[in-house]
């Protein structure tokens, strides 16, 4: 079927008290891989692009590969632009035909952040696209998203930030961080039941790579509405070709060792679908 958006997705996730699990692709393999686990399983699926995957190719590639590949599938299949970190690159993913548009101004001030983030979910109105924001901080480094401390989301300013902006979704920081933990990470449960409370747009918890299944579940029983996955798909396809390597390292065919990535991203991404409870919802 062709793309769709994540708005109808995440009100279904949301009424229905499970998570859309999101996860970044940064090639044909595994984008593949992602939509072929969410068809066994008959789970709607959101593939992302992040700004640096977006310099290794522009966003009409990346569009392409995932139109192409929706267009023989079978469930509710949206792309998003993770992290959007400007204006520019949230109309540049607009353009090309992405159906879910992220802006970060976590970084900023709050009235910058409100600004910023009016500014991009104005834009996606027009193309019939929902647009997420992000108020707190999610610590730790993915791609070109770096950050020290991580910020909590106080409810309050949450409140004001649904109010303001228009946004469709919001990325709230609660503990979590972006890459591999070196330690478990101590999360603030408590704190997304009582954004829950406070807000009634669908939650995003990023950073989840590496969480256990538990707390995932934990944190959606709260009220996450979607859930991002990338590092552990990177580290996926990365040992799958490595494997095909080390085995056999006279293998020239790239087909070869690109296979055996994808083969593990999928295996991750239908666990993670069953993590998340939306298997059986496409």
């Amino acid at each position: 079927m062709p793309l769709t958006t994540s708005g109808a997705m995440l009100l279904s996730a949301q009424a229905g008290a499970y998570a859309v699990g999101a996860f970044n692709i940064e090639n044909m393999e595994m984008a593949q891989a992602v939509i072929e686990a969410a068809q066994e399983l008959n789970s709607p699926v959101i593939l992302q692009t992040t700004p640096s995957t977006l310099r290794y190719a522009p966003c009409e590639v990346y569009c392409g590969i995932v139109k192409a590949l929706a267009e023989n599938a079978a469930v509710p299949i949206a792309l998003h632009l993770d992290h959007g970190d400007s204006l520019n690159l949230c109309a540049k993913a607009l353009q090309a035909g992405y159906t879910s548009i992220m802006i970060d101004g976590s970084k900023l001030a709050l009235e910058e952040n409100i600004s910023l983030t009016r500014q991009v979910a104005d834009m996606c109105i027009t193309y019939g696209v929902q647009t997420e924001g992000e108020l707190g901080q999610v610590g730790g480094k993915e791609d070109d998203t770096v950050t020290e401390n991580a910020g909590y989301t106080i409810p309050a300013e949450a409140l004001r930030f649904e109010k303001e902006t228009g946004l469709f979704s919001m990325a709230v920081g609660v503990g979590t961080a972006h890459g591999f933990y070196a330690a478990p990470p101590v999360l603030n449960l408590e704190l997304i039941s009582e954004l829950k409370r406070n807000i009634s747009v669908p939650m995003v918890l990023h950073g989840a790579s590496g969480l256990s299944d538990e707390t995932v579940r934990e944190c959606i029983r709260r009220g996450i509405c979607k859930v991002n996955f990338a590092t552990e798909l990177r580290a996926a396809y990365t040992e799958g070709v490595k494997q095909v390597l080390r085995e056999k390292p006279d293998t020239y065919d790239p087909k070869a060792y690109g296979k055996a990535g994808r083969e593990r991203v999928k295996e991750f991404v239908k666990e993670r679908i069953l993590v998340c409870g939306c298997a059986g919802k496409g």
